[in-house]
Protein backbone atom coordinates (compact mmCIF):
# COMPACT_ATOMS: atom_id res chain seq x y z
CA UNK A 1 0.00 0.00 0.00
CA UNK A 2 1.04 3.55 -0.63
CA UNK A 3 2.30 5.77 2.35
CA UNK A 4 1.19 9.26 1.52
CA UNK A 5 2.27 10.78 4.74
CA UNK A 6 3.91 10.34 7.60
CA UNK A 7 4.55 11.77 10.95
CA UNK A 8 7.54 10.03 12.65
CA UNK A 9 8.96 11.34 16.59
CA UNK A 10 7.15 14.93 15.84
CA UNK A 11 6.82 17.52 18.59
CA UNK A 12 5.59 21.22 18.38
CA UNK A 13 6.50 23.37 21.09
CA UNK A 14 5.03 27.04 20.76
CA UNK A 15 5.51 30.29 23.31
CA UNK A 16 7.36 28.04 25.84
CA UNK A 17 4.57 25.36 26.10
CA UNK A 18 4.77 21.99 24.30
CA UNK A 19 1.37 20.82 22.60
CA UNK A 20 2.00 17.74 21.13
CA UNK A 21 4.95 15.56 21.65
CA UNK A 22 6.18 11.84 20.95
CA UNK A 23 3.78 11.98 17.56
CA UNK A 24 3.52 8.86 15.17
CA UNK A 25 1.34 8.81 12.27
CA UNK A 26 0.82 7.36 9.03
CA UNK A 27 -1.64 7.62 6.20
CA UNK A 28 -2.00 5.31 3.42
CA UNK A 29 -3.59 5.36 -0.19
CA UNK A 30 -7.57 4.46 0.38
CA UNK A 31 -7.57 4.33 4.26
CA UNK A 32 -9.53 6.51 6.32
CA UNK A 33 -7.62 7.74 9.21
CA UNK A 34 -9.11 9.80 12.02
CA UNK A 35 -7.80 11.89 15.00
CA UNK A 36 -10.05 12.09 17.93
CA UNK A 37 -9.24 13.62 21.27
CA UNK A 38 -10.31 16.39 24.22
CA UNK A 39 -10.39 20.19 23.27
CA UNK A 40 -7.07 21.14 23.65
CA UNK A 41 -5.47 18.45 22.77
CA UNK A 42 -3.46 19.18 20.00
CA UNK A 43 -6.01 18.02 17.40
CA UNK A 44 -5.76 21.24 14.55
CA UNK A 45 -2.15 21.52 15.69
CA UNK A 46 -0.92 18.62 14.58
CA UNK A 47 -3.06 18.69 11.09
CA UNK A 48 -1.27 22.21 10.55
CA UNK A 49 2.06 20.30 11.16
CA UNK A 50 1.33 17.51 8.88
CA UNK A 51 0.24 19.84 6.29
CA UNK A 52 3.82 22.14 6.85
CA UNK A 53 2.02 25.41 8.09
CA UNK A 54 3.46 24.59 11.73
CA UNK A 55 6.99 24.33 11.90
CA UNK A 56 8.58 21.33 14.18
CA UNK A 57 10.32 21.18 17.40
CA UNK A 58 11.68 17.85 16.81
CA UNK A 59 10.82 15.17 14.62
CA UNK A 60 10.07 14.64 10.62
CA UNK A 61 7.07 14.53 8.19
CA UNK A 62 7.75 12.92 4.90
CA UNK A 63 5.35 13.09 2.13
CA UNK A 64 4.80 11.16 -1.06
CA UNK A 65 6.37 13.22 -3.73
CA UNK A 66 4.15 14.52 -5.88
CA UNK A 67 1.87 14.50 -3.00
CA UNK A 68 -1.96 16.20 -4.03
CA UNK A 69 -3.70 17.89 -0.84
CA UNK A 70 -7.23 18.35 -0.50
CA UNK A 71 -7.97 20.77 2.37
CA UNK A 72 -11.56 21.40 4.12
CA UNK A 73 -11.13 23.93 7.65
CA UNK A 74 -13.21 23.48 9.92
CA UNK A 75 -14.47 27.06 10.07
CA UNK A 76 -14.10 29.10 6.73
CA UNK A 77 -15.10 32.77 7.51
CA UNK A 78 -16.92 34.89 4.60
CA UNK A 79 -17.97 38.64 5.01
CA UNK A 80 -22.23 38.46 5.28
CA UNK A 81 -22.14 41.92 3.47
CA UNK A 82 -20.82 40.30 0.29
CA UNK A 83 -22.49 37.59 -1.90
CA UNK A 84 -20.79 35.20 -3.27
CA UNK A 85 -22.03 32.48 -5.24
CA UNK A 86 -21.11 29.00 -4.88
CA UNK A 87 -19.44 29.04 -8.76
CA UNK A 88 -16.95 31.88 -7.59
CA UNK A 89 -16.04 30.58 -4.19
CA UNK A 90 -15.05 27.19 -5.65
CA UNK A 91 -12.44 28.60 -8.27
CA UNK A 92 -11.48 31.40 -5.62
CA UNK A 93 -8.11 29.46 -5.34
CA UNK A 94 -7.78 27.17 -8.34
CA UNK A 95 -8.72 28.42 -11.61
CA UNK A 96 -10.67 25.32 -13.40
CA UNK A 97 -13.65 25.56 -15.96
CA UNK A 98 -17.63 25.35 -14.58
CA UNK A 99 -17.68 21.63 -16.45
CA UNK A 100 -15.39 20.53 -13.54
CA UNK A 101 -16.92 22.54 -11.49
CA UNK A 102 -19.94 21.50 -11.82
CA UNK A 103 -18.59 17.40 -11.92
CA UNK A 104 -17.08 18.25 -8.76
CA UNK A 105 -20.90 19.14 -6.81
CA UNK A 106 -22.57 16.73 -8.45
CA UNK A 107 -19.97 14.28 -6.72
CA UNK A 108 -20.90 15.53 -3.14
CA UNK A 109 -24.61 15.95 -4.53
CA UNK A 110 -24.88 19.88 -4.81
CA UNK A 111 -24.87 20.43 -8.34
CA UNK A 112 -27.73 22.30 -8.45
CA UNK A 113 -26.73 24.70 -6.21
CA UNK A 114 -23.82 25.97 -8.49
CA UNK A 115 -25.30 29.46 -8.95
CA UNK A 116 -26.56 30.02 -5.46
CA UNK A 117 -25.61 32.19 -3.06
CA UNK A 118 -23.17 30.72 -0.39
CA UNK A 119 -25.10 32.45 2.42
CA UNK A 120 -28.33 30.99 1.97
CA UNK A 121 -26.88 27.27 2.32
CA UNK A 122 -27.71 24.80 5.14
CA UNK A 123 -24.63 23.67 7.26
CA UNK A 124 -24.51 20.30 5.73
CA UNK A 125 -25.00 21.76 1.85
CA UNK A 126 -22.22 24.49 2.58
CA UNK A 127 -19.98 21.30 3.83
CA UNK A 128 -20.56 19.21 0.83
CA UNK A 129 -19.78 22.61 -0.88
CA UNK A 130 -16.38 22.81 0.77
CA UNK A 131 -15.89 19.20 0.11
CA UNK A 132 -16.50 19.66 -3.24
CA UNK A 133 -14.10 22.30 -3.60
CA UNK A 134 -11.17 19.92 -2.43
CA UNK A 135 -12.15 17.32 -4.77
CA UNK A 136 -11.12 20.24 -7.65
CA UNK A 137 -7.74 19.51 -6.69
CA UNK A 138 -7.87 15.61 -7.73
CA UNK A 139 -6.21 14.97 -4.48
CA UNK A 140 -4.17 12.00 -2.80
CA UNK A 141 -5.41 12.96 0.30
CA UNK A 142 -8.09 14.36 1.80
CA UNK A 143 -7.52 16.80 5.16
CA UNK A 144 -11.03 17.29 6.89
CA UNK A 145 -10.92 19.21 10.10
CA UNK A 146 -14.05 18.99 11.85
CA UNK A 147 -15.93 17.64 8.46
CA UNK A 148 -19.74 18.00 9.97
CA UNK A 149 -19.26 21.39 11.70
CA UNK A 150 -22.42 22.73 11.57
CA UNK A 151 -24.17 20.06 10.80
CA UNK A 152 -27.17 18.59 12.32
CA UNK A 153 -27.11 14.39 13.77
CA UNK A 154 -29.14 13.22 10.96
CA UNK A 155 -26.53 15.09 8.29
CA UNK A 156 -23.85 13.68 10.14
CA UNK A 157 -24.78 10.58 9.13
CA UNK A 158 -25.16 11.39 5.46
CA UNK A 159 -21.71 13.42 5.17
CA UNK A 160 -19.55 10.36 6.97
CA UNK A 161 -21.16 8.10 4.31
CA UNK A 162 -20.03 10.20 1.31
CA UNK A 163 -16.32 10.49 2.27
CA UNK A 164 -16.73 7.11 2.90
CA UNK A 165 -17.58 6.74 -0.69
CA UNK A 166 -15.41 9.16 -2.18
CA UNK A 167 -12.32 7.11 -0.08
CA UNK A 168 -13.43 3.75 -1.94
CA UNK A 169 -14.33 5.25 -5.46
CA UNK A 170 -11.07 7.65 -6.13
CA UNK A 171 -8.84 5.78 -3.80
CA UNK A 172 -7.82 8.64 -2.24
CA UNK A 173 -6.32 8.30 1.46
CA UNK A 174 -8.06 10.62 4.23
CA UNK A 175 -7.16 12.46 7.48
CA UNK A 176 -9.88 13.52 9.60
CA UNK A 177 -10.57 15.14 12.83
CA UNK A 178 -13.32 14.85 14.51
CA UNK A 179 -15.08 14.71 18.11
CA UNK A 180 -18.11 12.77 17.33
CA UNK A 181 -17.16 9.61 18.73
CA UNK A 182 -19.93 7.09 17.96
CA UNK A 183 -20.22 8.18 14.50
CA UNK A 184 -16.70 8.64 12.96
CA UNK A 185 -15.37 5.16 15.08
CA UNK A 186 -17.62 3.56 12.91
CA UNK A 187 -16.80 5.45 9.85
CA UNK A 188 -12.66 5.20 9.79
CA UNK A 189 -10.45 2.38 9.26
CA UNK A 190 -7.90 3.53 11.61
CA UNK A 191 -8.40 5.66 14.91
CA UNK A 192 -5.60 8.02 16.77
CA UNK A 193 -6.39 9.07 20.18
CA UNK A 194 -4.64 12.41 20.82
CA UNK A 195 -3.79 14.74 24.13
CA UNK A 196 -0.78 15.99 23.60
CA UNK A 197 0.94 12.94 22.32
CA UNK A 198 -0.51 9.40 20.94
CA UNK A 199 -2.28 7.55 24.00
CA UNK A 200 -3.98 5.22 21.55
CA UNK A 201 -4.03 4.38 18.15
CA UNK A 202 -5.42 1.04 15.80
CA UNK A 203 -9.14 0.16 14.84
CA UNK A 204 -11.54 1.46 16.10
CA UNK A 205 -12.78 -1.70 18.34
CA UNK A 206 -9.19 -1.96 19.55
CA UNK A 207 -9.80 2.04 20.36
CA UNK A 208 -12.77 1.78 21.79
CA UNK A 209 -11.84 -1.03 24.36
CA UNK A 210 -8.46 0.68 25.30
CA UNK A 211 -8.10 2.13 28.80
CA UNK A 212 -7.03 5.60 27.74
CA UNK A 213 -9.81 5.96 25.48
CA UNK A 214 -12.14 5.05 28.69
CA UNK A 215 -10.10 7.34 30.43
CA UNK A 216 -10.62 10.35 28.28
CA UNK A 217 -13.85 9.51 27.37
CA UNK A 218 -15.54 7.50 29.85
CA UNK A 219 -17.50 4.44 30.15
CA UNK A 220 -20.05 5.13 27.94
CA UNK A 221 -18.11 6.21 25.32
CA UNK A 222 -16.67 2.41 24.91
CA UNK A 223 -20.19 1.29 24.00
CA UNK A 224 -21.18 3.85 21.36
CA UNK A 225 -19.58 2.27 18.51
CA UNK A 226 -21.26 -1.23 19.51
CA UNK A 227 -24.36 1.18 19.23
CA UNK A 228 -23.83 2.44 16.21
CA UNK A 229 -23.39 -0.42 13.97
CA UNK A 230 -26.29 -2.15 15.64
CA UNK A 231 -28.74 0.88 14.73
CA UNK A 232 -26.97 1.53 11.58
CA UNK A 233 -27.80 -1.11 9.16
CA UNK A 234 -29.93 0.96 6.68
CA UNK A 235 -29.18 3.77 4.34
CA UNK A 236 -29.61 7.70 4.13
CA UNK A 237 -30.39 9.78 1.17
CA UNK A 238 -28.70 13.82 1.25
CA UNK A 239 -31.05 15.27 3.66
CA UNK A 240 -30.58 12.86 5.73
CA UNK A 241 -33.65 10.70 5.82
CA UNK A 242 -34.05 7.02 5.59
CA UNK A 243 -34.07 5.60 1.56
CA UNK A 244 -36.33 3.05 2.83
CA UNK A 245 -40.44 3.36 2.32
CA UNK A 246 -40.95 2.25 5.89
CA UNK A 247 -38.17 2.60 7.93
CA UNK A 248 -38.17 -0.09 11.21
CA UNK A 249 -40.26 0.83 13.95
CA UNK A 250 -37.99 2.16 17.25
CA UNK A 251 -35.22 3.83 14.70
CA UNK A 252 -32.61 6.13 16.34
CA UNK A 253 -31.03 8.88 15.72
CA UNK A 254 -28.35 7.92 17.37
CA UNK A 255 -27.52 6.14 13.89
Amino acid sequence: MTQLIAAQDVAVTINGRTLLHDIDLTVDAGEIVTIIGPNGGGKTTLVRALLGIQSLTKGTVSRMEGLTIGYVPQRLSLNPMMPVRVSRLMTSTLSCSRADVLAALEETGVAHLIDNSVHTLSGGEFRRMLLARALLQNPDLLVLDEPVAGVDHAGELVLYELIQRIRSERGCGVLMVSHDLHVVMAATDNVVCLNGHVCCTGEPHEVSQHSEYVRLFGPKAAGALAFYEHQHDHEHDIGGDLKTDHPAEGHSRAG
